[in-house]
């Protein structure tokens, strides 16, 4: 594939009609492409990026996905798909603008500058999360000091979801180990890339809590991410991660 754009965008979608088209027009003006992985959203979510794509040739791309599969393999997917396609720089983004797009080129710029991973961190300036109910806020920071501690990665919000990849850090990885999803996944994608020593690099963001749709947090997701910790502490100490 003979590409433009060294970047690459990756943008898991469950019923987000509403969401994705001010994220792809916020995105597109930046030099990324865009790929959304629709989970057979029942709102319709893929048709309107196809609608999308009718505008924007060759800068969106569309993988759609026979159910709710989960984060975590969506971005599985995506990765697999990115390094197939010979991208660059691979980053991950919530479509509920959350994350806000005109971080993008300052996550890429610091990868750029000799970074393999770049976070975009609620927790590395202070906390700065914007309209988020106190109690879910405090289950997302003492969750990032849980895994931080037993851990020990070196960055203080682990569970961020808005990050950039340098390629080669997807590359050494063996994508087929990784089962987490939700907050597990960044974790464990944390986690994997630290113990092969790439270097990890945090920046302030502000996250915003989504004014459209239903947030994808369950019980499930922080029980996943309490075990998982020490999971990989354990593969890691055997020599099996």
């Amino acid at each position: 594939m003979d590409k433009t754009n060294p970047a690459l965008v990756i943008i898991p979608t469950y019923n987000e009609k509403n969401n994705i088209p001010l994220v792809i027009k916020k995105l597109i003006g930046f030099d990324v492409d865009i790929l959304v992985i629709d989970d057979n959203s029942p709102d319709n979510t893929a048709d309107v990026v196809r609608e999308h794509q009718e505008e924007y040739k060759n800068r969106i791309y569309l993988i759609e996905r026979e159910g709710k599969l989960g984060l975590g393999t969506a971005y599985i997917k995506g990765f697999k798909w990115a390094l197939d396609h010979n991208y660059r720089f691979i980053l991950e983004m919530d479509a509920d603008l959350s994350h806000n797009p005109k971080d993008v080129p300052r996550l890429i710029n610091k990868c750029k500058q000799g970074n393999d991973l770049v976070i975009g961190s609620r927790y590395c300036n202070g906390v700065n999360v914007v309209n988020w109910p106190l109690k879910r806020l405090i289950i997302s920071y003492l969750g990032s000091r849980y895994a931080r501690f037993v851990t020990r990665l070196p960055i203080q919000d682990p569970t961020a979801g808005f990050k950039c990849f340098h390629n080669k850090v997807l590359e050494s990885i063996e994508l087929d180990n990784v089962r987490s999803t939700g907050y597990a996944f960044q974790i464990e994608m944390n986690y994997r890339a630290y113990k092969k020593g790439f270097k990890l690099h945090e920046i302030p963001i502000i996250f915003t809590e989504r004014t459209e749709g239903e947030s994808k947090m369950s019980k499930q997701i922080v029980y996943e991410a309490v075990f998982m910790v020490w999971k990989l502490v354990i593969l890691n100490f055997i020599g099996r991660l």
